[in-house]
């Protein structure tokens, strides 16, 4: 049996996509900013509805590069409950992270412990919109301007998120964006900025291109994160069909729910009100359950389904930070991350393959039985 992976990229038709790069050939142009790239960004800012977005080659280099535009000093707030690169982000730039709590039910940065944390060194906050749920952000901008306090989001998991009808890309001072293969909108590898102030063009472009300014000038220590025209075009084909594909999420993502919402022990998401979701991923929390975590994981791994421990562990506890941090400070995000698995979630997973991890997670091995927990229930399914 082909194994089922936690997710699988989107790719537009073979067609498509030779049918986009062949103009590549006739330019040569095949990096530094060229046409696809510049068509990128802008279909970018209409689908966003956004007035600035700076492409990068990733979207850790892209959130690297907004801290370091911003020109930080001492502290920045932000969570453990993320990946390895929002706190490397903020370390790589001589910062020091100071790790505020998660909410308990959308593991979002938990803005009630976020004031005590701040100090006369802190510069910023840098909040983490985690599986398509979004931050308090209406809270998180009310400190920070009570404090004179930059927000930059880690947004890889928010993509094409709204908020009461508004992008999540106009939130806080900055966004970013990850464009990895993994993610709801790919361009194989890269990341994008979204930005309030227009200004933060130009330093961007500069950190991103190693501080080239002109021909015979480089005016500041910069980096290569520039996306290729490979990879912008990819993400042209992939725009037109996002729609598509983010419809194609939300039914595994019900079905799922469906399956699983009444189950003792097991607890899901809820969906935060006012917000549009783009069904990144699906977490699913063992409470007292008949199985822990790890013991669901190892069952369906074995049987070559791959969910994943995510976030796990926390970044305040990686090998790397060894000693530097206490992950006692952060109760519930260790408590969630000791029993959060994420699911697979892809657009061409099919429902009867959710059917039958469900059934695996409810009833255990299926060697250990011959009967079937789910009736065929196709017509629930969304065709496209």
């Amino acid at each position: 049996m082909k194994p089922i992976q936690v997710t699988q990229s989107s790719m537009p038709s073979f067609e498509e996509y030779v049918a986009e790069i062949k103009d590549i050939w006739e330019s040569r142009w095949l990096t530094n900013m060229g046409d696809k790239h510049k068509q990128l960004e802008s279909q970018l800012a209409h689908y966003l509805n956004t007035p600035n977005v700076t492409l990068f080659t990733n979207g850790h280099l892209a959130l690297e590069s907004t801290v370091a535009a911003f020109n930080l000093t001492g502290e920045v707030i932000t969570t453990p409950f993320t990946f390895a690169s929002t706190t490397h982000a903020i370390v790589r730039n001589g910062l020091t992270p100071v790790f505020c709590d998660i909410h308990a039910e959308d593991y979002t940065i938990d803005v009630s412990k976020l004031e005590p944390l701040i100090t006369e060194k802190t510069s910023a906050i840098l909040p983490v919109h985690v599986y398509g749920n979004i931050c308090n952000v209406r809270e998180i901008e009310t400190i920070a301007k009570k404090y004179h306090l930059k927000v930059i989001y880690d947004a890889a998991h928010a993509f094409g998120v709204t908020v009461d009808g508004e992008g999540v890309a106009n939130f806080g001072d900055a966004s970013m964006f990850s464009f990895h293969a993994t993610k709801v909108f790919h361009t194989i590898e890269g990341g994008a900025v979204t930005y309030r102030e227009s200004n933060l063009r130009k330093t961007l472009n500069e950190i991103k291109n190693f501080g080239i300014t002109g021909p015979e000038s480089v005016d500041i220590i910069g980096g290569n994160a520039k996306m290729n025209e490979f990879q912008a075009a990819m993400g042209i084909c992939n725009l037109r069909n996002i729609n598509r594909e983010i419809l194609r999420r939300k039914a595994v993502a019900e079905r799922y729910l469906e399956n699983l919402k009444d189950v003792k022990g097991i607890k899901l998401v809820q969906r935060q009100k006012g917000v549009k979701s783009n069904y990144a991923y699906f977490p699913v929390l063992f409470e007292d359950y008949k199985m822990s975590r790890d013991e669901v994981y190892a069952l369906l791994k074995e049987h070559h389904i791959h969910a994943r421990k995510y976030f796990y562990p926390l970044t305040n506890s990686l090998d790397c930070y060894q000693d530097r941090f206490e992950p006692g400070e952060t109760p519930v995000a260790n408590y969630i991350a000791e029993r959060v698995l994420t699911l697979p979630l892809y657009p061409d997973l099919p429902i009867e393959d959710v059917d039958r991890i469900c059934q695996m997670i409810i009833e255990g091995d299926p060697r250990e039985r011959d009967h079937f927990l789910f009736s065929d229930k196709r017509e629930n399914e969304l065709i496209l």
